[in-house]
Formats: structure tokens, C-alpha cells, sequence
């Protein structure tokens, strides 16, 4: 059986890297950039349609597995690679396998954009064409679901836990931290949230992400 994850790290193909590099499964790794017209290719494209990277492609005993959509690939890689023995990122109980899709799928809905422009704006585009205006709008809608993770996260440290799901690192952390630490230029928005600063700054100093978002 063979596991293939099309993209690059510095990509929402850091999701899927990360988790399988977590949980140490053996993985192939298909450059495929976002720019240049990799994702358009009629052979990316019969393994997914809409043309963005990730994919995932597992070969199976039963025949092969297309997964396309981040955060839908990182979570099949912990559920169907994974164990759950509570030690592992993959979750270990109903109450972990919850946790890491709701707050997956809350990412996507109220935090993504918000977080890319800020990301684009404050960092990533070339300075001529930053638009300080787009990320200060973005900064201020972020204030409110940037509380919610605040909260849940006290939640989580006042019965012991130190992570979204549990008191380990899980899927679940893998997911939202890759999108809150593209908050991480706009650093006195995130001064605001000590408990969500803390956590995504651990996050993304592990050794798998360092090493994700290398891969190219």
C-alpha cells in the first residue's frame, strides 16, 4: 500500500504532511506547486477536478482512495493511519474524533479567509502590494472567533489539558494551528489571546510542522 500526498509544504499540503509526519507513516511526496499550472495538468486534474493542491491518494487492498480538501485529507490520514491508542495525534474516543472535526471544519468556516489576508497583507505579498487597510479589517473580525479559541482553550487548561482535544497534541491541533499562525504577523492582535498564543506558537515549533513546511 502506498500513500501519495500531492503539493508542497509552504501550502495547505502542510496539513497533510504534518499529520503523516506525526504519526510517522511512510508517505510519498508529488511536488505539485500551486503556481506555474501543476494543478491543471489533465493528470492532476482526473485526481482532483477543482485543481488545487492537497490530494491525497492512498492505494489500499481494496483499490485506491482519492481524498482532496485539506483538512479532510489531515483527518483521514489520523483516522485511517492512525491509532487509537491515546498516545498518537489520531484521536483516541468519540469525544476527541468531535473535537478535531468541529473545530476543523469551525477553521475553515470563521477563521481561513480572515487569517490569509491578514497573512498576505501583513507578510507574505511584496510590500508594494500590501494592502494595510484589507489585513486591519481582517484583524478586527478575527477578534471574535480568535475569543472563542481563547475560551475553549482556558476550558481545556482548567480540567488539565493543554491541547484543543485533549492532553496531548492531536489531529485536532495539526488542523486549526495551521491556519491561526498565519495570524502570527499580526502580533499584537494575538498579544490579546495569551492562551491561544501560547498554544500555536507549540504547535508550529514541532518538528514535523518545521519539517512540513520544508518539503517541496
Amino acid at each position: 500500500m502506498t500513500l501519495k500526498i500531492y503539493g508542497i509544504g509552504p501550502s495547505r499540503a502542510v496539513r497533510p504532511i504534518w499529520t503523516a509526519l506525526e504519526l510517522g507513516v511512510p508517505f510519498e511526496l508529488v511536488s505539485t506547486p500551486y503556481a506555474g499550472g501543476a494543478t491543471r495538468t489533465p493528470e492532476f486534474l482526473a485526481i482532483n477536478p477543482n485543481g488545487h493542491i492537497p490530494a491525497v491518494v492512498d492505494e489500499r487492498a481494496e483499490g485506491a482512495v482519492t481524498v482532496w480538501e485539506s483538512m479532510a485529507c489531515a483527518l483521514y490520514i489520523a483516522r485511517v493511519h492512525g491509532q487509537a491508542d491515546g498516545q498518537s495525534i489520531a484521536p483516541a474516543n468519540a469525544r476527541e474524533e468531535a473535537e478535531a472535526l468541529r473545530w476543523s471544519f469551525w477553521t475553515v468556516t470563521e477563521l481561513e479567509k480572515d487569517a490569509l489576508t491578514v497573512l498576505m497583507h501583513r507578510m507574505a505579498m511584496p510590500e508594494d502590494q500590501r494592502k494595510p487597510e484589507l489585513a486591519e479589517q481582517a484583524e478586527s473580525r478575527l477578534k471574535v472567533p480568535l475569543a472563542v479559541l481563547e475560551k475553549h482553550l482556558q476550558a481545556q487548561h482548567a480540567q488539565g489539558e493543554t491541547y484543543l482535544a485533549a492532553n496531548r497534541f492531536t489531529v485536532a491541533d495539526v488542523c486549526v494551528a495551521s491556519v491561526v499562525g498565519w495570524v502570527r504577523p499580526a502580533a499584537a492582535l494575538l498579544a490579546q489571546y495569551p492562551a491561544v498564543s501560547a498554544w500555536v506558537h507549540a504547535c508550529v515549533e514541532r518538528a514535523a510542522h518545521k519539517q512540513a513546511r520544508g518539503m517541496k
